[in-house]
């Protein structure tokens, strides 16, 4: 590393320390202060919506995750279970069947203990509702290609329905995005579909119980500060060792890492919380007070570009802007080596990854050449086109993170070095991810992350029917504006491949295309630091899209010297399987 790059890592983090005392100590822990029956949780980004079919902000499934159930979802050991269902369907149970010559039939039952919050069964008059909303082309939902996929619901009766899909896929059984709304309350709204995401309950009427199934029920919301959930007295399953969870937005980290020692929330959620570099340090100076589990998982740090830009869409310049970086020295300077760079958006955890994919080491050389070859010449310290403009671009991102705003300036110094002119922009992160990225508004670049699941198909993400647009009421997760008819192919083909070695190949030659495209910059695959008081026991990290919320029943205050108790009330049933899609922190 260069010595200007070394003291511009020292300058950084030594203004970012500065928020807080290297001495800080913890006061007295809310835990004594506080009735042991609430619990207090620390996140970093307030939720743009709560409905949970619409927009795929981890904020929002971290907390609808303690009020809601998905029909499937991964646990912590990245095994696909049944949470609102009864039992998975499979070839060989008898509840999945082949129809035609690529459909498939999947028969799914309702536990029969489900129940809204206000006591309305949950029934298949919900999954109804939810589907024929979803398959609307303008609902807004985020994956309408579910919804697309299912041909017909067979109703059996009000527990049992069959989904018929148009396609057998190696994640056939996995529907984790089909989330129920209630349709006795969303109905009526639904009159004008284009208009429903402005008019649905889970934002005009937050916290009328009727929209929760879950553990807890959201009874209070002070937007932009916190949400108040209290529990369900229909639900059926292990009771909450809560009766409150309170859920504090606090998006400055240094001020959160401040909560944290001061007593004002309890713990800092890991998907949400303190980033690594910060979390390193708090470890250092009051870690043995803490139960801090630092947890590698499918959590992917990346720069989305908008490839309507005119600059941008030369892959020359997409692929100079990488190599004129260098991720390995972040890495090491700012997270102690702990995030490891990332080629593409696939996990060397997950069991698809490849390794011979262009790595795009640091090389100053070589990112000049290729701003040479695209017209780019540099003159004086900037690089000008043939008109005379400069090579000029914004970098946007989440407003309140010290880790993100360390590596913004640090990507833009050395920009600036290979005579790239960046502009920073942050904004609150429901303004960001509601309205910047949702609706394609970066003019450049978007610094964020994507959280997913094992073996995630990108199809939102990159398939070219995924782009967002008015016309489509800004559903699909293809920020970029990516179209490549090559990749759609191969997310239609891994889609479809039952045979494992053979979709291993599909996904290594997806990874080769998306490192030579680039349609968006890979920095790095996070570790999440869940920091939690000693005497708060059951929470489990699983590195993947489904938060350690969705098993909120099994947390509880727990002093060491007690016992540990058995479960005695009944827990949802489990089974195996595979995959599911994206959500953004």
């Amino acid at each position: 590393m260069s010595p200007h790059l070394r003291s511009l890592f020292a300058a950084l983090v030594l203004c970012a320390g500065a928020a807080l005392p290297a001495t800080a100590q913890p006061e007295t822990r809310a835990i004594e202060a506080r009735t042991k029956d609430e619990l207090v949780i620390g996140i970093t980004q307030f939720p743009a919506t709560f409905h949970p079919n619409i927009e795929s902000m981890l904020a929002k499934t971290y907390v609808l995750d303690m009020a809601t159930r998905p029909f499937t979802a991964f646990d912590p050991h990245w095994k696909l279970v049944c949470m609102l269902c009864e039992k998975l369907p499979t070839l060989e149970n008898g509840l999945a069947t082949r129809e035609g010559e690529h459909g498939v039939a999947l028969t799914y039952t309702i536990r029969a203990d489900a129940k809204w919050a206000d006591g309305t069964p949950v029934t298949t008059e919900d999954v109804l509702f939810t589907v024929d909303a979803g398959r609307h082309p303008l609902s807004g939902v985020s994956n309408s290609e579910l919804y697309r996929r299912i041909l017909k619901v067979e109703v059996r009766d009000k527990k049992t329905f069959v989904l018929h899909m148009d396609r057998l896929t190696f994640d056939y059984n996995a529907i984790n995005d089909l989330r129920l709304v209630p349709a006795h309350i969303e109905r009526p709204r639904f009159e004008l579909p284009a208009e429903y995401r402005n008019r649905t309950a889970y934002d005009q009427d937050t916290t009328n119980p009727g929209l929760y199934n879950g553990p807890f029920r959201i009874a209070e919301v002070v937007q932009g500060s916190h949400i108040v959930l209290e529990r369900n007295p229909y639900w059926d399953g292990q009771a909450p060792a809560f009766k409150r969870v309170v859920v504090k937005t606090i998006e400055n980290t240094a001020a959160l890492e401040a909560n944290l020692l001061s007593g004002g929330v309890d713990m800092v959620a890991g998907e949400l919380g303190l980033p690594l570099d910060q979390s390193l340090a708090f470890e250092k100076r009051v870690g043995k007070d803490w139960n801090i589990i630092f947890k590698p998982g499918l959590v992917y740090e990346h720069i989305d570009l908008n490839l309507g830009s005119p600059i941008l869409a030369d892959k020359r310049v997409r692929q100079a802007l990488l190599f004129a970086i260098d991720r390995e020295a972040i890495n090491r300077q700012l997270f102690g080596g702990r995030q490891p760079v990332a080629r593409t958006s696939v996990n060397p955890l997950d069991g698809v990854h490849a390794d011979d994919v262009p790595t795009y080491r640091f090389d100053p050389a070589r990112a000049a050449q290729l701003l040479d070859e695209a017209g780019w010449k540099m003159s004086g310290s900037v690089r000008r086109n043939a008109e005379g403009a400069p090579l000029s671009l914004e970098l946007s991102t989440t407003a309140g993170s010290r880790s993100r705003e360390l590596v913004s300036q640090v990507l833009q110094a050395q920009w600036r070095k290979a005579g790239i002119e960046v502009r920073l922009r942050v904004e609150p992160p429901r303004v960001f991810f509601g309205d910047t990225v949702t609706r394609r508004k970066f003019p450049h670049m978007a610094l964020f992350a994507w959280y997913s699941a094992p073996e995630s198909v990108p199809r939102t993400t990159l398939h070219s029917t995924m782009i967002p647009s008015e016309a489509n009421n800004w559903s699909g997760q293809n920020y970029p504006g990516y179209v490549n008819p090559r990749m759609d192919q191969l997310i239609d083909a891994i889609e479809v491949e039952l045979d494992r070695p053979k979709r291993v190949a599909l996904w290594h030659e997806l990874q080769q295309l998306y490192a030579d495209e680039l349609p968006a910059l890979p920095l790095f695959f996070r570790s999440d630091a869940f920091i939690l008081p000693k005497a708060l026991k059951g929470v489990t990290p699983t590195g993947h899209q489904d938060p350690s919320t969705l098993w909120i029943e099994t947390w509880r205050w727990q002093p060491d010297s007690d016992p540990v108790p058995a479960p005695t009330e009944k827990s949802p049933s489990k089974e195996k399987k595979v995959p599911a899609k994206k959500g953004k922190p």
